[in-house]
């Protein structure tokens, strides 16, 4: 898969999350069960278009994962697993944290990342990417200075990604500030130039140079 990917895809670079590309990106978790949270998240229906997000599943939280997630990821701080789930192909735009933010591949997905410190003024070119197929069933720590976006699909089924991050993540702000890259609770985004729809959203675009759409 990752082979026919980086034919397909020959205008960004293409790689592994075994590879060793991806360590200043994150790390890939080993010795957890997923196969409970593996097959709840597999039960969810799919949209019938575009992707959705919910920044809390309730069964996901009542399962034994999420007291291991919040152990040993987030060292006993509140957490809040999330479901990642629908149809997308493009890059669109990008965000990043204060914490990591844990992913379990539901489906192959790819994730199309960059670094926060290439980011300057708002802005950064769409260049400074790279793109990473993940494996269904692999289990990532996206690191805090990584940018990125919602997965996207390698097949016409769609994709699925759980989503652990420090609760209220990604919820609505409480007040109004200077930081205009600031949407949501511990969530800073940019949008893509092209991507009109976000903009008119409240997103401010600063991502130039190609909008990537993975070909699969």
């Amino acid at each position: 898969m990752l082979n026919e990917l980086k034919n397909k895809n020959p205008e960004i670079e293409f790689y592994g999350v075994d590879s060793a590309e991806f360590e200043t990106f994150g790390r890939v978790v080993t010795g957890m069960d997923i196969s409970e949270i593996m097959s709840q998240a597999q039960n969810i229906e799919k949209p019938e278009s575009g992707s959705s997000y919910l920044p809390g599943v309730d069964a996901f939280e009542k399962l034994s994962i999420a007291g291991e997630i919040k152990r040993n990821i987030y060292g006993e701080g509140r957490v809040q697993i999330g479901y990642c789930w629908g149809y997308n192909t493009m890059f669109n735009a990008t965000e990043w944290h204060t914490a990591s933010e844990l992913n379990i591949a539901i489906t192959d997905i790819v994730l199309i990342l960059g670094h926060v410190w290439d980011v300057k003024d708002g802005k950064i070119d769409s260049k400074a990417f790279k793109a990473f197929y993940v494996p269904a069933g692999t289990v990532l720590e996206v690191y805090a200075t990584s940018l990125h976006y919602c997965p996207c699909q390698v097949s016409d089924e769609g994709f699925g990604c759980v989503v652990g991050l420090p609760l209220g993540t990604n919820t609505p702000l409480d007040g109004e500030y200077e930081d205009t890259l600031l949407f949501r609770k511990n969530k800073w985004i940019i949008a893509h130039e092209d991507n009109k729809e976000l903009i008119a959203k409240g997103v401010k675009g600063g991502i130039s140079g190609i909008n990537y759409e993975i070909k699969y």
